[in-house]
């Protein structure tokens, strides 16, 4: 395939850079443009909360070198950001009213942290989305730094882990009774609450933030209970949504980027992938947003995969790791899905794996410190998944 409008991938993270290598690697040859609303070459996101923030990883998580997009003929625009979708005429509208045609459409804007009120307008609040987020972070860590996290899922958690190690002194709160047991359980929210105790992180569960006061920086945290935390540095982690605003008036749902298995949504020549979008599990039969490492590689892949004509690869459930303390934590399946699970092993020991099921049949699998048994879990799941597809809602073409 190839057009004199190419290719236009709007987006510069995980799902971009996979798509564009897989065009290039299938022999697509046309002109083929990465629109990146960051000043980076396109990055890795996991390193941030870990060895970028702690120092040990540096700048080092690009997923390739300058050479390697002027190599592949890759226009990358940096700083640059999508504004408007116009499918009619096909073409994207950026940042400074420049119009881009195209032949086909990446939309992998991803997600946007969500913000709290109550901590609008104070300069030693940080999200941590980005690489500059994590330089700015990074920056005001350090020995004694009273840091307090307001949010206790995953990015929340490796924060406090990563801060810790640079001597800050940590407080992590959360609104819920237990961090992430609405998925994972409370047996395994009561301990990843103690493997933070275990280390010197000051965990309040139930923490309901009320408000903030400072001269221009977060001196103070208020609580529902009446309880005052004082503090230096203050990261929200209460969760993302997804990027899609400028979408408004294209024919594709901002509050709701719907694709198939192959990444089409509505809109003909417009794909989506990673977090911005909820594609479909043929298994499952539901349209979904998962937003993991390996579901923006594989979503951008099989978005390639279908611009050029092929079949994508088959769906395969999602997974993801943490690191916390020298601990390593994984992930497979769809937890949500189970009434009852099974703990193998001796959590106190952080030595375990938890067998999620619904009724006798397996739906996810966690592992602490047991990487050959979570790829155990992943078979016997996939076993149990096996069978005939769901049947995908169509995603009726607009005109």
């Amino acid at each position: 395939m190839s057009s004199d409008r190419g290719i236009v991938i709007a987006g510069g993270g995980l799902a971009a850079q996979r798509c564009a290598e897989t065009l290039r690697r299938r022999g697509f040859d046309g002109r083929l443009t990465i629109v990146c609303g960051e000043p980076e070459l396109p990055y890795d996101r996991p390193p941030l909360s870990k060895g970028v923030l702690a120092g040990t990883t540096g700048d080092g998580v690009h997923f390739r070198d300058a050479a390697w997009y002027e190599d592949n003929a890759v226009e990358l625009l940096l700083g640059r950001r999508a504004e408007a979708l116009d499918p009619g005429e096909r073409c994207l509208t950026v940042d400074r009213g420049e119009r881009l045609p195209y032949s086909e459409l990446l939309i992998a804007t991803g997600a946007a942290p969500r913000t709290l009120p109550q901590l609008a307008g104070f300069s030693n609040v940080h999200a941590l989305r980005t690489l500059g987020d994590a330089r700015a972070l990074g920056s005001e860590l350090g020995a004694g730094t009273r840091l307090t996290i307001v949010g206790a899922g995953f990015i929340g958690q490796e924060v406090a882990a990563s801060a810790l190690a640079l001597g800050a002194e940590v407080t992590l709160l959360e609104a819920l009774p237990l961090p992430l047991a609405g998925l994972l359980g409370e047996p395994v929210g009561r301990w990843l609450a103690g493997l933070h105790e275990e280390e010197g992180v000051r965990v309040k569960l139930d923490a309901q933030l009320t408000g903030a006061r400072g001269n221009g920086r977060v001196e103070e945290l208020t609580l529902g209970d009446g309880t005052a935390i004082g503090c230096d540095v203050v990261v929200a982690g209460v969760g993302v949504q997804p990027a899609a605003g400028w979408l408004a008036g294209s024919g594709i749902d901002p509050a709701a980027v719907l694709v198939d298995a192959a990444g089409r949504t509505a809109v003909p020549h417009v794909y989506a992938a990673g977090d911005v979008c909820r594609a479909f599990d043929t298994v499952r039969g539901v349209h979904t947003r998962t937003e993991h490492w390996d579901a923006a590689s594989r979503q951008g892949t099989n978005v390639a995969l279908a611009m050029l004509g092929d079949e994508p690869a088959p769906h395969v459930m999602p997974s993801f790791w943490s690191d916390q303390h020298g601990v390593r934590i994984q992930y497979v399946g769809h937890a949500e899905d189970a009434d009852r699970h099974v703990i193998d092993g001796d959590p106190a020991q952080r030595d375990f794996t938890v067998l999620y099921s619904r009724g006798e049949i397996p739906v996810a699998g966690l592992a602490v410190g047991r990487p050959r048994e979570l790829i155990a879990m992943r078979r016997l799941i996939e076993a149990a998944r096996r069978g005939q597809p769901a049947n995908e809602p169509a995603i009726e073409p607009t005109t």
